[in-house]
């Protein structure tokens, strides 16, 4: 009983809890009687917990290993079997869209001993914005931009603030990392981008790859560090705080020590398969 799903025992339940399951094989006369303790001890000796779960993805793009390939490969400083030059560089980019613009109904009460910082559970909405970031993966340099909404004129300017600059104007080669947003997807994206900088090689993660780019890597440190908990009255303070702590980063920035090769993709892919459940989309 711990096993099945509780709809398909008619039961109006998403998950079982041990007293759910108490309630349920008294319902059904399976016993007369028994205890919580009782039903803990077996479901804890098999190993079984019907009232967690996990959520999973498994890769749906027929390419997948291919084109995470590249990008580890790229990581590595390589491109096509070849080693990267001096005049090469790799940028990942990304946008988080739709951040919430609050302000808490009273001031954030500072730490004190014994006692945390204070964070007041109401708050007033002011809308929301998105932020525009890229990240040179062997330099360590940080662009961003704040706006309002993502969009197709956004993202080409973030592309611009960086390409305009020494040393990108002059590269042999910027590879951009991007995953298969709308507003830098497929090959439209690719000779929009490649029209205005013909140095530029626009690089397509593959589907529900994002932990492939380590812009998202920065994000979650932003997140952590300057972004919770939040209070902030405008979108112009939420700007400023955003931006001024990616001038604070780039201070003391050092590129990210990835150590992903082609095999441990291989050994992820080869996992992902094998343990993908039965009736899962190829």
């Amino acid at each position: 009983m711990a096993c099945e799903l509780p709809a398909k025992l008619g039961l109006p339940l998403s998950r079982f809890s041990r007293a759910e399951l108490r309630r349920h094989a008294l319902a059904l006369g399976i016993v007369a009687e028994i205890s919580g303790v009782t039903i803990w001890r077996w479901l804890r000796e098999d190993a079984i917990r019907p009232w967690t779960r996990r959520s999973w993805v498994f890769p749906t793009d027929p390419h997948f290993t291919e084109k995470a390939g590249r990008v580890v490969d790229l990581y590595h400083r390589r491109w096509n079997g070849s080693r990267l030059g001096p005049r090469d560089f790799v940028i990942c980019a990304d946008e988080k869209t739709q951040i919430q613009i609050r302000s808490r109904a009273h001031p954030l009460t500072p730490p004190a001993p014994g006692r945390p910082t204070r964070v007041e559970s109401e708050y007033k909405r002011h809308g929301t914005c998105a932020y525009l970031a890229a990240w040179d993966v062997h330099r360590a340099a940080l662009f961003g931009r704040v706006v309002e909404r993502a969009s197709i004129e956004a993202f080409d300017a973030l592309v611009s603030q960086v390409m305009r600059r020494s040393p990108y104007r002059h590269a042999r080669r910027v590879f951009w990392i991007v995953d298969n947003g709308t507003i830098h997807r497929g090959d439209h994206a690719i000779r929009r981008l490649r029209a205005r900088w013909p140095n530029l090689v626009l690089v397509h993660l593959p589907l529900h790859a994002s932990w492939l780019n380590q812009i998202e890597i920065y994000f979650s440190i932003l997140q952590r560090k300057a972004r919770s908990p939040d209070d902030f009255p405008t979108h112009e303070a939420v700007a400023q705080r955003i931006l001024a702590f990616q001038q604070h980063y780039q201070a003391i920035a050092q590129p990210f020590e990835w150590r992903f090769t082609r095999s441990d993709l291989a050994r992820v892919m080869k996992h992902s398969y094998q343990r993908r459940p039965r009736g899962a989309a190829a």
